[in-house]
């Protein structure tokens, strides 16, 4: 599974900086406005301490991690819905992607121009949430008026289902709500996927603060944190400036740096798994001599779905999966002894895989 993240934002919010610290794209980063001007494309490995650690007890000849792509769209100003700036460039490049990690400036520096001349992250997270609703309004109003009058025509099962289902959501749009907040049922979901509208998108807002915030923030993202949560979405504090001087580190480094800064982590292994959150993801391993691999499911897949990730013939052909917990592996160091825990089990089709599991597809084509 390749999720796709698109990182967006108003221009010189940190949007490239960031980018250049997060993928080794190597995007173009200026002071001043669309500098990014087609989406730079960088694809990084998601962090996860317990392929190391089973790649540690399993000794195999290689370790696969599961990577996300990142996209670094051009920076969005108001009018954008109409095409101004590189709006419509900017809005097809959004709808290509799963989720989106906006880009909230909540530090000041003279030396950095704010496209609206002052810092005001609410007020820029709303220029981007109305240019999206509009884009979205306007694509839901043009479907209405089409479906309308096929609808009456052929009395359509399920043209009339997604005819209701735009209702619903144009009168969403109308009161001024993203898409995402509607509670839609699993069948409609499916449905709403298929219009690819922007506001119905998972969001994550990441507040971008000086050097001295990075730890706990200041006034500016904690108004970006209550937004956020009023909307049911997360939101996260790092700085631009001290994730591109990690990333130019060694791995000592890196400690001793983050160590200084009394962080755990950089703030970019945080980025990383909270954009793989986002859309209810999860991973599960295979581990053996020639190869310890993690791999990207949806939460809530069955054994031979997951089997399918792997290679088509394996969901196809699907016996049985022979599995145990990582954690299992942590505490018995090996497989040996996992069976005589009876800790190893035999799962079959209706088997939905956990986070961490270990498997080994038994198939047969």
């Amino acid at each position: 599974m390749s999720l796709k993240v698109g990182i967006v934002g108003l221009p010189n919010v940190g949007k490239s900086t960031l980018f250049n610290a997060l993928t080794p794209g190597g995007a173009e980063s200026a002071n001043y406005p669309f500098c990014t001007i087609d989406p730079n494309i960088g694809i990084v490995e998601v962090p996860d301490p317990r392929l190391e650690q089973i790649a540690q007890l399993v000794e195999p000849e290689k370790k696969v991690p599961t990577t996300i792509e990142f996209v670094d769209i051009a920076g969005l100003v108001e009018g954008a819905s109409k095409g101004e700036g590189l709006g419509n460039q900017f809005l097809a490049n959004i709808r290509e992607t799963d989720a989106i990690v906006h880009v909230v400036r909540c530090f000041e520096d003279p030396n950095i121009v704010h496209v609206s001349g002052s810092i005001d992250p609410i007020r820029d997270i709303e220029i981007i949430d109305t240019e999206l609703a509009l884009a979205d309004l306007e694509s839901v109003d043009k479907r209405v008026q089409k479906m309308e009058k096929m609808v009456k025509a052929s009395k359509d099962k399920d043209q009339l289902v997604q005819f209701e289902l735009l209702k619903k959501i144009k009168a969403t749009l109308d009161e001024g709500h993203p898409v995402r907040s509607i509670d839609f049922t699993s069948e409609e979901y499916l449905i709403v996927v298929g219009f690819q509208l922007l506001t119905s998108k998972p969001v994550l807002f990441l507040c971008n603060v000086d050097e001295d915030s990075s730890l706990s923030g200041n006034d500016f993202s904690k108004k970006v944190a209550d937004h956020a949560s009023k909307q049911d979405q997360k939101s996260l504090i790092l700085s631009s400036k001290i994730e591109s001087e990690i990333a130019e580190l060694s791995r000592s480094e890196k400690i001793e740096f983050l160590k200084d800064y009394g962080l755990e982590a950089p703030g970019l292994d945080r980025l990383i798994l909270e954009a793989y959150r986002l859309l209810d993801l999860e991973t599960y391993f295979t581990a053996g001599k020639k190869e310890v691999r993690a791999w990207t499911i949806n939460k809530g897949t069955r054994a031979p779905q997951a089997a399918g990730k792997i290679h088509t013939d394996f969901e196809r052909g699907f016996i049985r999966a022979e599995t145990y917990h990582c954690e299992d592996l942590f505490e018995h160091s090996s497989e040996g002894k996992i069976k005589e825990k009876g800790r190893l089990r035999s799962e079959g089709k209706d088997y939905v895989v956990k986070d961490g599991d270990v498997m080994n597809f038994r198939f047969n084509v």
